[in-house]
C-alpha cells in the first residue's frame, strides 16, 4: 500500500483529497489524458480474530504446561 502524507502536498490538492468521501471519484489527468480514476470507498473496520474454542484453548494450555514442565 502506498501512503501519501497530505502535509507534503500543495494546500489546494490536500484540501481536495481531504474532502473526498465514500462514493466520490477522483479523476487524475495529465496533458489532457486520463491517467487513472480512483473511487473512494468507506474505510474498513478492523477485523478481530475470533476467540479460540474452549477445546482448542485447553489443548494450548496443556501443551504450554508440558513445555514448562520439560524445561524445568
Amino acid at each position: 500500500m502506498t501512503t501519501l502524507d497530505l502535509d507534503d502536498l500543495p494546500p489546494r490538492l490536500a484540501k481536495v483529497l481531504a474532502g473526498l468521501t465514500d462514493g466520490d471519484e477522483l479523476l487524475l489527468v495529465q496533458g489532457g489524458a486520463v491517467v487513472t480514476r480512483l473511487a473512494i470507498a468507506a474505510a474498513r473496520s478492523e477485523v478481530t480474530a475470533e476467540p479460540a474454542a474452549d477445546a482448542d484453548m485447553e489443548e494450548i494450555l496443556e501443551h504450554f504446561k508440558t513445555m514448562i514442565e520439560e524445561e524445568f
